[in-house]
Order: C-alpha cells, then structure tokens, then sequence
C-alpha cells in the first residue's frame, strides 16, 4: 500500500513539481517579503504620516504579533481542514489586508491592517512547507525544501531593494499594493494544480483559549518593551508573562492544542527552534537598523539602501540547495554551528559603516560575509526541525518553527531601539542613530554567536541519518495508505524523547 502512495507523489523536475513549488514560493516569499519591505520605508513613511519612533515599530510589530500568535493555529487548522484550502483562504486574506495598508491614511490605520496582513500570513506560511512535505516523493523531499527554502530566503533578502526601489519611485504605498496580483497568481496556480493534504487524525476543534492566550502573551511583552516609557508598560508586561504561563497551562491539559507540548520532547526538536529564537532575532535587529543607518546616517537613498543588500540574495539564490546537500552530507551540527557564526563576523564587520560609508569598501564586505552564514544556515536549520517529527505533523511542526522565528522577531524589533538608547524622533538625528546602531549591532553578534555554540553543544551530526521507519496516517489526496518518514534526501532519524 505504501508504494501506491509513493507512485502518485509528485516528483521533482515534473511539469506539476514546478508548479507545486511556484505557489508556495511565491504565497510564503509574499508573506516573507513583507517582513522585510517595510524595514526601507519607515523613514519615509515616519515623514509622511508623522510617526514617532514606537508608531514605526509598531507597523513591523503589529505584523509579527499576529502573525507569530496566530502561525500555530495556522498549522493546526491546515492539518485538520486542508492545507491547500487554509493556504489559499490565507493568502486571499493577506492581499485584501494589503490592500488596506496601500489606503492608509493615518499610522494608526497602516497598524490596524498590519495586524491584519499578519493574520493572512498566519493562515498562509506553515501550509506552504507542510504541502510540499506530504505531496513529494520522498526521495525528493530534500530537494523540495531546498529550494523552497532558499527562494524563500531570497524572497526576505530581496525585500530591502524591492522596497527602495517602489519607495524611491511610485511611493511607499506600492510595496503593500503589490501583493495583489501576486496573490492572485498564487490563487490561480495553487486552485489548479496543488493537491489537497490533510491528517485525518485531527478532529475540527481547534485551541482558541491557546490562541487567545499566546496573543495576550506576545502583545503584553511587546508593549513593555516598545512603550518603555509609558506607565502601563508594567502592567502590560506583567500581563504577557502571566498570559504565557496560563498558555503553558492551558495547552498541557487541552485535548486539542495549538501548541502539542510533546513535541518538545525531542531534544532534537527543543534544541533547533532555540537556535531559531537566537539567529532570526539577531536578522530581524540587523535588517531593521541596518536600512536605517544606510539612509539616516550614511546619506543612502532607499534604493541604494536596497541595492546594498543584494549580496545577500545572490548568494542565498546561488547556494541554498548545495548547502542543503552540504547539511545532509556532514550532518546539521557543523553548518548549524558555522552559519551562526559566519553571520556573526558579518554583522561586526557593519561597525565599519558610518558617516559618509563606502558601498565597496564598508558595506558590501559585511553584507557578503553575512549573506554567506545565512547561505549555510537557512537549509539545513529547516530539514533539521522538520527531521524532529513525521509527515502527519509538518503542518504543527512547520508552525512551531516558523512561529519562533516570528516571536524572536518581534521582540528584538520592541527591545533593540531601547536597548540600543534610541526613542521617540531619535530616529531622524544621525548622530543617535549612529550611535545606538553600533550597541545594536554588537547586541545582535553576540546572539548569533549564542545561537552557533547553542547547535554545537545541543545538535548531534548524525540528526538527519535513518534510524527506524515512522507510520504515518492517511493523507487526504487520493490515498489511504501510510508514508514513508520526512526524508530531506534520505529517510529521517527520528530522536528518542528526553
């Protein structure tokens, strides 16, 4: 029965293979991109709507709080209700949000539709990994999520210059409106030729006390930490951290919940997604004040802001799929390890820009020394999380992950710029600018570096080699047989809990 199911999986370098991959590139590159397009228009966007500087980390946080409180239901929901259709429902709800932030007239609008952007990003990222998991072959599952992982991460890398070159010319209010013929390609290509994957052993409830929860936690926390100064943020913030023990609480005795806490009995599984905390953490600070120092203090247009980032997406299109061969020949632990540390010595390297920066010679070394770890990192950090748990769970698993790195996200974005000591209008003075870029930047290496020494003490090399075969249940494309275990190129070792 089992090898009915793997004839009709899809193979890679079919015509149907190329469009699988096309979709969900494209629905999560959209969701990607946003996360990182906006970074190069909040000075202009400060000017034109008025905006302080906690109203500007507000349009990115509003984004990331929905979106990192919601991603686990998000997987969840596809898992029990069809991947292809929450991914579709997502990604029609994230261009009518777009839409919204294009008309805003005010910043506090463009926030409101930005937490609404996010919902639709909740809706659309866990199922796009999860599809291309439960409908390849899995002698090509490795291949798959190379490349999704690494026009995925070209994508993020591209927003920065797609976003100086719409800020730069038609106006900021573009790289919002974009979304929607995107979206709607995505619609058209997925409705046609994606399959429908579901796990049958997900009954239709679904945790909204958890998902309730997991929203009050990240929002309280990320109001303290943005409104340090404002009288509630205490209150906020204690509010967050009690919303997140009742979570805990919450999700431990749920019958069905968002969060399935035994995943966390895998080591393998615990120890990658706090390497995620780490390193996403360190690249949302880093893509955040970097745009900004380029333009405020360096006298970078936002297109040539932009451009200066291009490195970083040439190497991630170049060599994301070798360094997922790489990740599965050595083993995770080393590229695990080295990425995180590579990505360090780049952003060291950007203490050098300043006033009156060189593009050739203080900009671009440290972009491609960056653009190098993140190369070496993405792929094989992705096979590894998903390595942890069998095919049923991808759509859960896929959500937990992408969920830390959105959280790590958010709460570097709220706490950077004070840790930092920039605050209220600082962000148009380059001379504060300047200074609070460099604490930024040795903040933002030392948890790269944490995250590194984290997989080396944490990950074992031989994560990703076969040790037994997972039963999985039924799918919900044209089969009722079991498959074989998540296999980036080869079968998958499961690790024992503890």
């Amino acid at each position: 029965m089992s090898g009915d199911r793997t004839a009709q999986a899809i193979r890679m370098g079919t015509p149907r293979a190329r469009w699988v991959l096309l979709a969900t590139v494209l629905g999560s590159g959209m969701a990607m991109l946003d996360g990182t397009v906006v970074n190069v228009a909040l000075p202009r966007i400060g000017e034109d709507l008025d905006a302080s500087l906690a109203a500007l980390q507000w349009t990115v946080n509003a984004y990331l709080l929905t979106l990192a409180a919601l991603i686990l239901l998000g997987g969840s929901l596809g898992d029990r209700y069809g991947r292809r259709r929450v991914f579709l429902i997502g990604v029609a709800w994230f261009a009518a949000a777009s839409a919204i932030c294009a008309a805003a007239p005010t910043i506090e609008v463009l926030i409101a539709a930005r937490a609404l952007q996010g919902i639709g990003g909740a809706l659309l990222t866990p199922g796009s990994l999860a599809m291309l998991q439960a409908v390849f072959h899995p002698d090509d599952r490795g291949a798959a999520v190379g490349a999704w992982s690494g026009l995925g991460g070209v994508a993020a890398a591209v927003g920065p210059f797609l976003g100086g070159w719409l800020v730069d010319g038609p106006g900021w209010r573009w790289i919002f409106l974009i979304n929607v013929p995107v979206a709607v390609a995505v619609i058209a290509v997925a409705g046609r030729h994606v399959p429908e994957t579901r796990d049958p052993d997900r009954s239709g409830r679904f945790d909204v006390p958890g998902a309730v929860l997991a929203a009050l936690a990240l929002a309280g926390v990320t109001y303290a930490l943005t409104d340090t100064s404002s009288p509630f943020a205490p209150v906020a913030g204690l509010l967050g951290v009690l919303s997140g023990v009742a979570f805990v609480l919450v999700e431990r005795r749920a019958e069905e919940p968002m969060l399935p806490l035994e995943l966390f009995s895998s080591r393998l599984f615990t120890s990658v997604n706090l390497v995620t905390l780490c390193v996403y953490g360190a690249f949302s600070g880093v893509f955040l004040l970097l745009t900004v120092q380029l333009q405020v203090v360096s006298g970078f247009s936002p297109l040539t802001a932009g451009v200066a980032l291009v490195p970083i997406t040439v190497l991630m299109l170049a060599f994301s799929s070798r360094a997922g061969r790489l990740g599965r020949a050595v083993g995770p632990r080393l590229p695990l390890f080295l990425g995180p540390v590579i990505c360090a010595a780049g952003v060291l390297l950007m203490l050098r820009i300043g006033p009156d920066a060189s593009y050739w010679a203080d900009v671009l070394p440290a972009v491609t020394v960056l653009g190098c770890g993140m190369t070496l990192l993405v792929a094989p950090l992705t096979a590894t999380v998903l390595a942890a748990v069998d095919v049923r769970r991808a759509g859960i698993a896929s959500g937990v992950n992408n969920a830390a790195a959105r959280a790590a996200g958010l709460l570097a974005v709220a706490a950077l710029p004070a840790l930092a000591g920039l605050s209220g209008n600082a962000y148009r003075v380059p001379a504060e600018v300047d200074d609070a870029f460099e604490t930024a930047m040795m903040i933002c290496a030392g948890l790269l570096a944490a995250g590194g020494l984290l997989a080396l003490a944490t990950v074992r090399s031989d994560a990703l080699e076969p040790e037994r075969e997972i039963a999985e249940p039924n799918c919900g494309w044209r089969c009722d047989t079991t498959t074989p275990p998540i296999d980036p190129g080869h079968p998958v070792k499961r690790t024992d809990p503890g």
